[in-house]
């Protein structure tokens, strides 16, 4: 029996329902949100001021 995208999310969903009850399943969704924002675009922002040799120096110091 082949199923639809509509049929396997609704399969899956009472899947982990049954294993994990209402309150670990919602936990387990949770971990896939895809959140907001351009993660690259701030990660470059976050490390604008590093360059291999500034983090080979802090990893010496360490």
């Amino acid at each position: 029996m082949e199923m639809n995208l509509v049929e396997i999310r609704k399969k899956g969903i009472e899947a982990l329902n049954n294993a994990l009850g209402p309150v670990g399943m919602v936990r387990f969704l949770h971990q896939f949100e895809s959140g907001a924002g351009d993660y690259t675009e701030e990660r470059n922002l976050w490390l604008k001021d590093y360059d291999i040799d500034s983090i080979t120096e802090e990893l010496k110091k360490k």
